[in-house]
């Protein structure tokens, strides 16, 4: 086997445990660079979409007060859909995460922000701050990882419950927040028996999310709709329909980040021991850009930087595009296939890889978005579950 072949079959072969700590060295000091420049111009750009977010959304309800005539509901409805977009993704997730807890102001802070969703913060912290971003794309330890009830990866067994995956992601995707709420409450393990049913804290969460979701569907299909009075049932619809646009929206947009061919998904043990050099290579191969102008960038909540959010989850979100060229020079360097394409291809190979995988394997060709590698292995397999990394790295350390 040639050395050429030897590569395509091992993206990340000719890498040493020392170019892999140096990686990890790298970013660290971008971050670092990032962090302390970090200033007013950003405290006022995210001061700046939420004054814009909210007069978006008051000036879109204000339209739904006569959204008996349909161009009022027209334009009402779009802007509810845009305004909940960008309260969801630029706003309440860049938030949750932190980015902004450096300015100290508590009214923008991720102790104190709550956000319009099903899923209280509090819970969505727990199973995406600390759950996701520390286990990314490891199956059986990252629940965002097909959310626990789809299969992602070939080496997961294929069961005939498997065929229905497509629709059931259909399903999922229009009610996304309430699919968000349940699995972070790991519905399916904290049902399974009746030590769990009964556990404080799960019964705590289910009472969390229920108050949650309440809250949600009285401003929404109530509330709102009753103060429009005649335009009562259009409100209801433009309500209805604002929330499933949003969610429509922010499921692809995930999707495009962590499940396109191309992207690594990983074992358990391929990350026993794992170093911050190691830690941040998987962010690199489980991670998935998406290209596109600067408007798609703010309505994706810059996860379209996907890669970038994942290296540096708790940077600010406006300072992405800046980092992106600086990252990807460390993929270009280092010889890395950076995961970039346009919403469209990215969408679309996801979804394929969703009914390819609710096949039996072999059943749908594997397909690649144009720059992702031809073939990818699991990082363990990369480098023998990654003990050939340790080893050197202890030997040097000793």
């Amino acid at each position: 086997m040639t050395a050429l072949q030897k590569k395509a079959d091992n993206p990340i072969a000719h890498l040493s445990a020392e170019d892999i700590e140096l990686i990890g060295k790298e970013l660290d000091t971008i971050r670092q660079e990032i962090r302390d420049s970090l200033g007013e111009d950003d405290a006022k750009y995210i001061r700046r979409v939420i004054d814009v977010q909210r007069k978006l959304e008051l000036g879109s309800r204000a339209a739904l007060l006569v959204s008996m005539f349909p161009p009022a509901w027209f334009v009402g409805t779009v802007g509810l859909s845009v305004a909940k977009i960008l309260e969801n993704m630029e706003i309440g997730h860049n938030i949750l995460h932190g980015q902004w807890d450096w300015m100290r102001d508590p009214k923008i802070h991720s102790t104190t922000w709550e956000w319009d969703m099903a899923s209280p913060a509090e819970q969505w912290k727990h199973s995406h701050n600390e759950l996701h971003h520390t286990y990314t794309n490891v199956i059986g330890k990252d629940n965002d990882l097909g959310y626990g009830i789809m299969r992602v990866d070939e080496d997961q067994p294929w069961h005939p419950l498997y065929l229905v995956q497509p629709l059931w992601n259909f399903v999922n995707a229009c009610f996304f927040e309430y699919g968000i709420a349940a699995y972070d409450l790991e519905l399916g393990k904290n049902l399974a028996t009746a030590k769990r049913r009964q556990d404080p804290a799960f019964r705590a969460g289910v009472k969390a999310v229920l108050g949650k979701v309440g809250r949600q569907v009285r401003k929404d299909y109530l509330i709102h709709p009753l103060l429009s009075g005649p335009s009562f049932l259009p409100t209801l619809a433009a309500n209805f329909t604002a929330n499933v646009v949003r969610n429509l929206w922010s499921h692809s947009v995930i999707m495009c980040g962590h499940f396109p061919e191309g992207v690594q998904t990983f074992e358990k043990r391929s990350i026993e021991g794992e170093t911050r050099g190691e830690w941040y290579l998987r962010q690199m191969l489980g991670s998935a850009n998406i290209s596109g102008s600067k408007a798609m960038h703010l309505m994706s909540g810059n996860l379209s930087h996907q890669i970038e959010h994942h290296l540096f989850p708790d940077l600010p979100s406006n300072r992405y595009a800046e980092i992106a060229p600086r990252v990807k020079a460390i993929f270009d360097r280092y010889e890395l296939t950076y995961h970039s394409a346009p919403m469209y291809k990215q969408v679309a190979s996801a979804w394929h890889k969703f009914f390819r995988l609710s096949l039996p394997n072999g059943w749908l060709e594997q397909t690649t978005v144009k720059n992702a590698p031809s073939q990818l292995v699991k990082l363990y397999r990369m480098t023998t579950g990654g003990k050939k990394v340790r080893r050197a790295l202890q030997a040097r350390a000793a």
